[in-house]
């Protein structure tokens, strides 16, 4: 039997913050990027060849067997320096992984292109002994894809897009930039970093023309990054569009590719966000949305005359929710677009709502005939695929806890399953499974003991880890100091019935002598728009709130909780919180981490912060109640502040500013920079020492 007493500060798991950092957060070897054939035979995916290699490669799944496509090791296109665009995009969807990184197809799935080292590479997926191939272009080359026929490829370089046969003969340029803040063919900061959209061009369906994104930076204020300890490297300009600032001019235009060129036509004073966009049997189709977020509008596009006509709207007095993979349309045409009906967020077709009350959808994956799949929760703790179709309305295709995915295609879905013991990956071929594509990701070498629980009045979803070694109420047993790590922000879950990173984190601290508590307070998805928008205008009081209430609740009936030595920890929104709650709540916590905070909430961009918090010249209380520089004369407590300074998304000025506030105040605290570090610590010896790092810090504040 063993007790907190038992050596106290000796690191138990001590292997965890090396395989957590070697394995990038358990991301190497998941299996990504899943597309299946039209005739259902073939899946393709990336994956690295372990949970510790850290280059993606080209896979391809037919009959039970795997083919390996392509391989950056074996082209002898590994290492490099990515462009500064590709950096960018890599950061934008927390890309941890080096090579293959992405791919895209034809509409036969025939033809695979992808990027490496700014080369442009091609591989036949039907040829059973076809090498990848490099095919001649401008480069760098970002964001290569073919034609739906695979008779040519359209890529972007130097913010111009243009158009190559597989064989590199005809290149040539579709759209060029007129100065250098306009380019074509890419996203704009905050349509990737806060809207999901990461495309910038979409092909029509006869490989005939393009619909492309237009964007214009010169009314966007610049930010300049440097990174201290590379005094040699000049800043890095960064376009970045701060709470109540001007954002990127984004336009929509059809490229034909005889030479035309039609601008679409819709109300840009009114509707200056294009959170999605695609061209489908039906016509290109966009989605545009107001500076407030309360309104956003379906529009149908002619391409030939550029004229648009509203095929829905959806209004609403905090802000209208961006579902992936909305809007789309079936093969005849009906809209499939997400509605709001008291408490429910759901799936509408055509004029009719077909999910009922309390199935919150997440997100829709796409059309397959006139039917519909999608994603939908009527458990916060998980998610579920399903299939709407006329015939037999909503039906759950996946039966295991978890949070699941798919795709599919000519009668195959591909179920791509997270649960409590990782990842699994089932083809389904008419419903029946006929094989399963292998991760490859390494087990951890703490094993998750998480107690899900709902919480209190609001029925607070939880999960609480305990060391494996702690026996509650056995002789010498002392009481537990308690450890709050959750994220709790909008967006993210983490007290879900999956193995997700950061579980495995949180049983790693409970085996060093603490009980971890996870909670997802308002704010979070999965329990419908009421529960998302309380939020609004107060992104910090009813979030804390929540924490406290989960904190009292789940120690009222466990003696062996010492709600006398409380710590949180966070990151990013996670960061603020946990600064926060040792600011106005000392009486409940004792220590805080707080890692890369926005502290500023002005600093942050607009369509993310504008959402919760309003214009901030016109509600600019909401940005003083939601924001901690103001308060720094408030801290009392132990306060760990962590940040990169090479952060493009919370900018390292939000440390600094709090930093010196703090300091002006007269408050103590400690400020870990972490040199070269994004929003995300790739380097594998600093996201291994960051850990321990936390931990002793935590332990000199709570276990003295």
């Amino acid at each position: 039997m063993h007790t907190d007493n038992d050596a106290p500060h000796t690191l138990r798991a001590p292997d965890f913050p090396r395989q957590y950092a070697r394995t990038r957060r358990f991301s190497l070897g998941e299996v990504r990027d899943l597309t299946v054939s039209p005739d259902g035979e073939r899946v393709l995916f990336v994956r690295t060849v372990s949970g510790s290699d850290p280059v993606g490669r080209l896979w391809q799944w037919k009959d039970g067997g795997e083919r390996l496509l392509a391989d950056p090791r074996t082209l002898g296109v590994v290492t490099g320096t990515p462009s500064a665009r590709e950096q960018a995009r890599r950061e934008r969807v927390r890309e941890q992984s080096a090579g293959l990184t992405a791919y895209a197809t034809d509409a036969a799935a025939e033809l695979a292109v992808f990027a490496l080292g700014g080369a442009l590479w091609a591989v036949r997926t039907r040829e059973h002994e076809a090498a990848p191939f490099p095919v001649p272009a401008h480069g760098p080359v970002l964001d290569p894809r073919p034609s739906p026929d695979g008779r040519l490829i359209a890529y972007v370089t130097g913010g111009a897009l243009r158009v190559v046969a597989p064989d590199g003969s005809g290149d040539r340029e579709l759209a060029a930039p007129e100065d250098g803040e306009v380019t074509y063919g890419l996203t704009d900061y905050v349509s990737a970093e806060s809207m999901g959209r990461m495309r910038g061009f979409w092909w029509a369906p006869d490989s005939s023309a393009l619909l492309v994104a237009r964007v214009d930076t010169s009314r966007v204020a610049r930010r300049y990054l440097t990174d201290p300890s590379q005094p040699h490297l000049p800043p890095r300009v960064l376009r970045y569009p701060a709470a109540g600032t001007p954002n990127a001019d984004v336009s929509l235009h059809v490229f034909r590719l005889d030479g035309g060129r039609t601008e679409v036509d819709w109300d840009h004073g009114a509707f200056e966000y294009v959170p999605a966009a695609g061209w489908d049997a039906h016509g290109p189709l966009a989605a545009v949305q107001s500076r407030d977020q309360q309104a956003l509008r379906v529009l149908a596009v002619d391409p030939d005359s550029g004229a648009t006509r509203t095929l829905a709207e959806q209004r609403d007095k905090h802000w209208v929710e961006l579902v992936p993979g909305t809007p789309c349309r079936t093969a005849s045409g009906a809209l499939v677009d997400p509605y709001e009906s008291g408490d429910t967020r759901g799936l509408r077709v055509g004029s009719d709502a077909v999910t009922p009350a309390g199935l919150q959808l997440r997100d829709v994956l796409g059309t397959d005939g006139d039917a519909v799949l999608f994603t939908a929760s009527d458990d916060p703790a998980e998610r579920h695929v399903w299939r709407y179709a006329r015939d037999t309305g909503c039906v759950r295709l996946s039966e295991a806890p978890g949070i699941h995915g798919a795709a599919y295609g000519g009668g195959t879905v591909v179920l791509d399953a997270l649960g409590p013991d990782g990842q699994r990956v089932t083809v389904l071929r008419d419903g029946v499974p006929v094989g399963t594509v292998e991760p490859l990701v390494e087990e951890p070498c703490v094993r998750p003991r998480p107690e899900l629980l709902s919480l209190g009045e609001r029925e607070l979803r939880s999960t609480l880890f305990t060391p494996s070694w702690y026996e509650p109420g056995a002789p010498g047993s002392e009481p537990l100091p308690v450890l709050l790590s959750p994220y709790s922000g909008p967006g993210i879950q983490l007290a879900v019935r999956a193995r997700l990173a950061q579980t495995c984190l949180a049983q790693w601290f409970a085996e060093q002598g603490f009980a971890v508590l996870v909670t997802d307070g308002r704010g979070t998805p999965g329990r419908g728009p009421r529960w998302e928008k309380t939020i609004r205008g107060d992104q910090l009081t009813p979030v804390l709130e929540d924490q406290i209430d989960a904190l009292r609740t789940v120690a009222a009936d466990r003696p062996w909780l010492d709600a006398g030595r409380v710590g949180i920890r966070g990151w990013s929104f996670s960061g603020a919180l946990a600064a926060a709650a040792v600011m106005r709540h000392p009486e409940v916590f004792h220590a805080a981490v707080a890692g890369a905070p926005p502290t500023d909430q002005r600093l942050y961009d607009t369509h993310w912060k504008e959402r919760y918090l309003g214009h901030p010249e016109e509600e600019p209380e909401n940005y003083a109640r939601s924001s901690l520089v103001g308060e720094a004369h408030t801290l009392r407590r132990p306060l760990l502040l962590v940040h990169g300074l090479a952060d493009d998304n919370v900018a390292f000025a939000h440390t600094l500013r709090f930093s010196a506030a703090l300091l002006a105040a007269g408050r103590e605290h400690t400020v870990l920079p972490l040199p070269g570090a994004s929003h995300m610590v790739r380097d594998e010896v600093a996201a291994e020492r960051l850990l321990t790092y936390e931990l002793r810090f935590l332990r000199n504040a709570l276990c003295r």
